[in-house]
Order: structure tokens, then sequence, then C-alpha cells
């Protein structure tokens, strides 16, 4: 026999040996990890979540009849009858105008309802908007499919041209069909600061 040949008959020996050595391997390790260690909750929580159909971190998104996209999200939620209002934990929505404008609503709490068309906010509820305002309200609500947000009572913080409050607060579109605008009403009070104008872009 020469050597090429030993060579091939050692290898038939060889080769297969490897290979249940590397497999022997992979079963001791797998032995070690618990695979329930990677799960991110534990199976009384898993089971609470299956019993009352709380969802984690939702997303919705649409464009409403003006061309405004929004955006919601939250970090749980919990449907509260057999209809679609869910109730939610740490509710947000990105809304992006079509001017090109951002307003960012953040809560507390609040109720999301996309067949009713309506999305409560509650619990300090902020509103920043890229044109300079920065606002806080107990509750606000806002339709989906049409630009309509409506605090349901007062309003306060910065405006790009000094410290605000008033009674309400509502960003709606146009009737014409042009940019949004945002309405404040029921004792509006100013504070001018000419410094905030000056500091704008």
């Amino acid at each position: 026999m020469d050597g090429y040949s030993r060579l091939v008959a050692f290898l038939k020996v060889l080769l297969p040996l490897t290979a249940l050595g590397l497999l022997s391997t992979l079963f001791l390790l797998s032995r070690s990890v618990d695979p329930t260690t990677t799960l991110p909750f534990g199976e009384a929580e898993i089971s609470e979540r299956l019993r009352e159909g709380l969802i984690t971190a939702p997303y919705f998104s649409g464009t409403t009849s003006g061309g405004d996209q929004i955006i919601i999200t939250a970090s749980t939620a919990k449907p509260e009858s057999e209809t679609a209002l869910a109730q939610a934990a740490d509710l947000k929505a990105q809304i992006t105008l079509s001017s090109g404008n951002n307003v960012t609503l953040e809560a507390l709490t609040g109720s999301f309802d996309p067949n009713g068309d309506i999305a409560r906010f509650i619990g300090d509820v902020q509103i920043q908007t890229t044109n300079g305002y920065s606002l806080i309200t107990d509750a606000l609500e806002s339709r989906i499919k049409e630009l309509d947000l409506r605090s349901d009572g007062p309003v306060s913080g910065q405006a790009p041209f000094g410290t605000l409050e008033a009674g309400q607060m509502q960003l709606s579109a146009n009737s014409e069909g042009d940019d949004a605008h945002l309405l404040f009403k029921d004792g509006v009070k100013l504070i001018y600061d000419p410094k905030d104008v000056e500091d704008r872009p």
C-alpha cells in the first residue's frame, strides 16, 4: 500500500471521529444553558399578559386626509372591552405636518381607538413642536383621520416669543387646506420675551 492509500485510510477514520467529538462538545455545552433565562418575562407575567390580553410596544401609523403623517406608540396596551378601545401606558404620538413641521405628544397613560378615530392622552401631557412650542396640559384628545388636537383644559409653557398660558389649546388644519394652525383661547396670558425671538434661528 502506497503513502496516498495509507493517508486516505487514515482520514476515513480520523474525520468521523473528529465530527463525533464536535457533536459531543455541542451537546455538552447546550446542557449548561438554561433556555428559560433568555426569556424576558417570567411564567407568572406571561400568564397574566395572556389572560389580560396585554400587548407590548403597540404601533400605529397613518396619514390624515390633509397629508399629515401620524405615528402612535406605547410601552403597553390592554383592550378595555371587546371594542377596539385600548388603555395604554407611556402613550406617544409623532405628527409630521404636510408643511414639514413636527408635533410630538407624550403622556403617562391614555386610550387609543383607531375605529373610533380617537386617541386620548392623560397625565402630564407634553406637547413639543419644531417651531418653538413646549407646552404641558393634563389631558388632550386627538383625532386620527383628521388633524384635530384639543386640550381638555389649561395649557402652559414656552412659546417662540415668551411664556404662554391659556384655558385651552387646539391644533387643526385650515378649512382652505393650507398649513395647520395653533389656536389658544379662554383667557390667554402671554409674557413676551424679546430674547426668545432674538434667539430663534
